[in-house]
């Protein structure tokens, strides 16, 4: 059964019906915020391609002796900027904005699934309570 309070409807695994999901995404995507909210500016967009073009493989694909091009500059510690921006804490925003534009210490190259899996670890996902939540 969809596990949206007062709904019934069936479900093929542990969940929420299609429409309960769709409405949680929608939710999920409006509390995320817009890429642009979230720090993802043209600025970005261009440091971003620098930054593959000098380190254009996945690091975890080479880290097992595999060969892939990275297509994703992650953020190995996950900056949180709109969070911060949205809490109006300037030594959050600092830290956050830090954390944002470290290429030294915190970007690397991955590819789209490496990238995936990270977030769904981080975020939450698949069932998975946020790595923030687990850590409690």
């Amino acid at each position: 059964m969809c596990r949206q309070a007062s709904c019934g409807a069936l479900v093929d695994s542990p969940g929420f019906c299609i429409k309960h999901k769709r409405d949680r995404q929608q939710e999920d995507a409006v509390q995320r915020g817009t890429a642009h909210e979230r720090g993802y500016t043209s600025a970005w967009s261009k440091a971003r391609s620098f930054y593959l073009r000098k380190h254009s493989l996945c690091v975890r694909c080479q880290g097992v002796g595999n060969v892939v091009a990275a297509t994703v500059v992650d953020h190995i510690i996950p900056h949180k900027l709109k969070d911060a921006l949205d809490s109006g804490n300037i030594e959050a925003i600092a830290k956050a904005r830090a954390l944002f534009w470290d290429s030294v210490e915190n970007w690397q190259s991955l590819c789209k699934p490496h990238h995936d899996a990270k977030t769904v670890l981080e975020d939450g996902g698949f069932g998975r309570a946020p790595m923030a939540q687990r850590d409690k």
